[in-house]
């Protein structure tokens, strides 16, 4: 019989999976709103991303309920629930080693997106992070009366002078978000296989388990003793 301390083991291991899993449907669902700056960091590919990984998580864990409720000398379940948390694994490699990736180049990545987005969306980062330009003063910058940047001759002259530019603001938040992010999610995929190696102790505990029970029942039910 399988022992209750790997079960408890188990149990406790497949609870983080189902946290892991709703952790990352609502801060996917939470940073779709609007937020100029978690716009900035995160593409709508990058939170579709998030969501499919938490997704893939929850229901994984509603597998792993059905494989472990079979009955003992069933471990079929268990095996299916292994490749499916293969499957989780590599999946949350991907989506972490890709904003790891963009992370080693914040400071080129962002300057291409900050100057794609809207005129209004960069007034507001502007005011928030009180700043004029990226690289320089009139590096993709946004001028306009009764805002930070106020005038040409403000951002030329003042703001030049005191480099207050956005680049530095907006990598050093942006460092913060990304690196909790994907060493989160790296977490995440730690889970999956702490899971996966619970549920091979499982398997052949079940397997060691209906093999005695055949030598027994061999035995005509005496057992060894």
């Amino acid at each position: 019989m399988v022992s209750r301390s790997l079960l408890a083991v188990w149990a406790v291991i497949d609870f983080l999976l189902l946290a892991a899993g709703a952790i990352s449907v609502a801060l996917s669902i939470i940073w779709r709103n609007p937020d100029e700056m978690l716009s900035l960091i995160f593409t709508p590919n990058d939170l579709t991303a998030g969501l499919v990984v938490g997704i893939l998580l929850l229901a994984t864990f509603i597998l792993s309920l059905g494989a472990i409720v079979q009955r003992s000398h069933v471990t079929i379940g268990l095996i299916i629930l292994n490749w499916m948390l293969i499957i989780d694994s590599i999946v949350l490699l991907a989506v972490a080693s890709t904003f790891w990736y963009f992370s080693l180049h914040e400071r080129e990545n962002f300057f291409k997106r900050y100057s794609a987005i809207s005129d209004d969306a960069r007034v507001v980062l502007q005011d928030k992070l009180q700043c004029c330009g990226y690289f320089n003063a009139t590096d993709a910058v946004t001028i306009r009366a009764g805002t930070f940047c106020a005038s040409e001759e403000f951002v030329t002259v003042t703001n030049n002078a005191t480099g207050a530019f956005c680049v530095g603001p907006i990598t050093d938040g942006a460092d913060v978000i990304l690196n909790n992010t994907f060493t989160t999610i790296y977490g995440f995929m730690a889970i999956t296989v702490c899971l996966m190696l619970a549920s091979v102790c499982v398997i052949n505990k079940r397997k060691e388990d209906e093999r005695f029970r055949k030598i027994d029942a061999k035995r005509g039910g005496k057992g060894f003793v």
